[in-house]
C-alpha cells in the first residue's frame, strides 16, 4: 500500500521539478558548490560586496527553490525577483557570463541528476545567465 504522499501526489509527472530532484537539499548543494567557485573567481567575487557570501548563497537558493516549484520563501521575504534590476549595479559582460556558467556547470555536474533533469536545469541556467548580460565585452 502506498504512502499518503504517493496517493496525494499521484504520478511522478504531477510532482514539481523541485520534488523530483530531491527538494531543498538538492538546491542547497547546487548553490553551495556554485559559490565555492565564485569565492575564488577574480571576475565574479568583486560583484559580491558582502564580506560573507552566505547571504547571496541563501538568496539564490531560495530563488531557485521557488522557481522550480518549492516553497515561496524567496518572494515572501523579498517580493518579486526583479533579477535584471537587482543585477543592474554590476557590469555583467560576456566574461562574467562565462565565469558564472563555468561555476554553475561544475555545481550541476556534481548533483548527479538524471539526464532529463540535468538538461532541463542547464537549459534554464544558460537562459538565466544570458538574460543578465548588461554590458558589451
Amino acid at each position: 500500500m502506498g504512502s499518503v504522499n504517493e496517493i496525494r501526489r499521484g504520478t511522478l509527472q504531477e510532482q514539481t521539478f523541485y520534488e523530483q530532484v530531491g527538494g531543498a537539499d538538492t538546491f542547497r548543494r547546487l548553490v553551495h558548490r556554485f559559490y565555492e567557485g565564485v569565492a575564488e573567481d577574480p571576475v565574479l567575487r568583486p560583484m559580491y560586496p558582502e564580506e560573507d557570501l552566505g547571504p547571496a548563497e541563501e538568496r539564490l537558493t531560495l530563488f531557485l527553490i521557488q522557481y522550480w516549484g518549492g516553497p515561496t520563501t524567496y518572494s515572501d521575504n523579498r517580493g518579486h525577483p526583479r533579477l535584471r534590476m537587482r543585477h543592474a549595479p554590476f557590469t555583467v559582460n560576456r566574461e562574467a557570463h562565462d565565469a558564472w556558467l563555468r561555476h554553475m556547470r561544475d555545481a550541476v555536474d556534481e548533483l548527479g541528476l538524471s539526464e532529463e533533469h540535468e538538461q532541463q536545469l542547464w537549459k534554464y541556467m544558460t537562459y538565466a545567465a544570458a538574460s543578465m548580460v548588461n554590458a558589451p565585452d
